[in-house]
């Protein structure tokens, strides 16, 4: 009976959505709709996707150099499948959170749920600070990611200015996402920014091979194990992109379909990530271990400089996806973001942006930042907590019997699913942040003694400038 009354409630629960859903269509029109509007599978699939490889396509040879090919290739697999894992839990307490909330008539119609308030409804404010601190200082380093990756980019095609000059460029260019007011009004972008890293993957796999081994080429790896485990921890950064998954979630109109979704998404990546690293790896071997980007190796023609302009593009895109949601963190706080004034928000959004930009500047460290971010900051924003919240909110026996998603049978129930939680905790408890921490920072502050802080062109080869002769 209990189950029964569940099930009324939870197909209930979005039945007013779905009208939004239709009113949208009626009301607007069909080009807004087309390009603006988006709420379906289709559009969480492509968000996950494009969200997922960004700008680390880019590095991952680099983690190659440091792995080794078997050990990169294993990796990816490994952690593709438990950021798709813990990507699942996190949409498992979605649902069970606002199934909850609209029990008790809660509208969030001019409110976009976010993972911090998820944790507070479920477990409390102290895992409602914990959430909120995680997820907010990985999402402004995630988009620091992204200027710099854009300065290393540009600079490939354009090396008139320095990469901190670039930084500036656009910082100023990704400022202009403070207008963009959800994940609903990203169709467009999650698809053509999938397209781009597409493109840019079979570009540096085909160039590579066209390339072949530079002479003599080496593959050492791995060779230390302060490199072996920053270049995993990059991998686990690679498959931690979900961050955003209740954001997502909640900009579609049946949130509870997105159970599978994110899988799809990784496998799809992963037809992206292994063929390219693996070749770029294969051609130019160690020396990458001195090339965090990719790009930099690869001999300058019309393709390169193509897939380095599309790149510049996702990251915008990317930038934007890390950066929402803590333009939501903000207008919550200063009590604006119910307000239906699109400006009025944007204008609010701005201060977000500063600080974003001034640690771009400070940390340019392409490659070592990503590996630092993840053992530090993913892995516990989307591995350890996820896991731990899920299991702590399903502890007592009234909420797993009246759970509105119940476990997969073919996981063995209630004690297989704990299981699983209990090895992604112990795992990247261990590895990801305990050795991968270790690894990285001391990698990181290597960066650091090397190039400096505020380091004006990192990694940038010596310019020839043409001697001056005096007569």
């Amino acid at each position: 009976m209990a189950s029964e009354k569940v099930e009324t409630v939870v197909a209930g629960n979005y039945l007013e959505m779905e009208r939004e859903e239709e009113d949208s269509k009626s009301a607007a029109s069909k080009l807004s709709s087309l390009f603006w509007h988006g709420g379906s599978v289709y559009d969480a699939w492509f968000s996950c996707a494009s969200n997922q490889v960004a700008q680390v396509l880019l590095t991952l040879p680099y983690s190659f150099s440091q792995l080794g090919m078997v050990s990169g290739i294993i990796f990816q697999l490994f952690y593709g499948l438990m950021g798709s894992w813990t990507a699942y839990l996190i949409s498992v307490l979605y649902v069970e959170y606002r199934t909850r909330k609209e029990r008790e008539k809660v509208d969030f119609r001019n409110h976009v749920i976010q993972w911090f308030e998820v944790l507070d409804g479920l477990l409390g404010k102290h895992w409602r600070n914990l959430g909120l601190f995680f997820n907010c200082t990985f999402l402004l380093f995630g988009s620091v990611i992204q200027l710099i990756a854009c300065a290393s980019n540009i600079y490939y095609i354009n090396d008139n200015l320095d990469k901190r000059t670039w930084t500036y460029i656009f910082g100023a260019c990704c400022a202009t996402t403070v207008f963009i007011p959800s994940f609903h009004n990203y169709r467009i972008w999650s698809f053509l920014g999938l397209l781009m890293t597409t493109y840019t993957a079979w570009y540096m796999t085909i160039a590579s091979l066209m390339h072949g081994q530079v002479e003599g080429v080496k593959h050492s790896g791995p060779t230390k194990l302060v490199l072996y485990f920053t270049g995993a921890t990059n991998i686990l950064y690679t498959f931690g992109g979900h961050a955003v998954t209740v954001e997502i979630m909640h900009a579609m109109w049946k949130p509870q379909k997105f159970k599978m979704i994110y899988l799809i998404a990784t496998l799809y990546v992963l037809t992206l990530t292994l063929p390219s690293a693996s070749a770029v790896y294969w051609a130019f071997g160690d020396l990458l271990l001195t090339h965090a980007n990719a790009l930099s190796l690869l001999p300058r023609t019309g393709f390169r400089d193509t897939a380095v302009i599309l790149m510049l593009i996702h990251q915008f895109i990317t930038f934007g996806f890390a950066c929402t949601p803590l333009y939501f963190v903000w207008e919550k706080f200063i009590g604006v973001h119910e307000t239906k004034s699109l400006f009025k928000r944007a204008l609010t959004r701005l201060p977000v942006v500063i600080p974003i930009w001034f640690l771009a500047i400070i940390f340019p460290f392409f490659g070592p930042i990503n590996s630092t971010v993840g053992s530090l900051l993913v892995s516990f924003t989307v591995y350890i907590i996820p896991a731990l919240a899920h299991m702590i909110t399903f502890a007592p026996a009234p909420a797993r019997e009246n759970a509105v998603e119940r476990p997969p049978s073919m996981l063995g129930g209630w004690v297989g699913l704990y299981s699983m939680n209990v090895f992604v905790v112990v795992w990247v408890l261990v590895v990801g942040f305990g050795l991968g921490g270790w690894a990285s920072m001391l990698n990181f502050i290597h960066q650091i003694n090397t190039f400096g802080l505020f380091a004006k062109c990192y990694q940038c080869p010596p310019h020839n400038k043409p001697s001056i002769k005096l007569n």
